[in-house]
């Protein structure tokens, strides 16, 4: 979470996947770091598409307005609902939503989850 919010602040003309060689200086059990990597490799890959998705799902917010931090967990959330098959969906939102309890503002484990919710319900759509 850390990372995404410090790739954002710094500037997003790093591509996000170089955020995952910062990893090495993070303190962080080596059991998480493969799947932290892959998170922020596979969020840097797709950012446009999940920006998308966010913007679409966040009915009227601009992706820009939103919160850093919510922003991001909804980068994590929707990274993992759509592109990690070993990650079950209920999973991906319940973590979000934790991240969100944690550090967003108090409105946002209910926006989050509504947004997430859309998504996940518009990929068992198929749409």
């Amino acid at each position: 979470m850390s990372l995404l919010y410090a790739w954002e602040v710094g500037g997003e003309g790093t591509p996000l996947e170089h955020a995952a060689q910062s990893l090495v200086h993070r303190r962080m059990s080596d059991r998480y770091r493969p799947h932290v990597r892959r998170l922020l490799e596979t969020a840097g890959r797709h950012l446009a598409e999940i920006d998308a998705m966010i913007a679409h799902h966040a009915s009227n917010w601009r992706v820009e307005r939103l919160h850093a931090i919510d922003r991001n967990i909804l980068r994590i959330g929707i990274a993992e609902l759509l592109w990690f098959d070993d990650v079950p969906p209920k999973v991906a939102i319940h973590e979000a939503l934790k991240l969100a309890r944690r550090y967003g503002s108090p409105g946002s484990p209910r926006f989050l989850n509504g947004v997430l919710d859309a998504v996940l319900k518009a990929r068992e759509a198929g749409s």
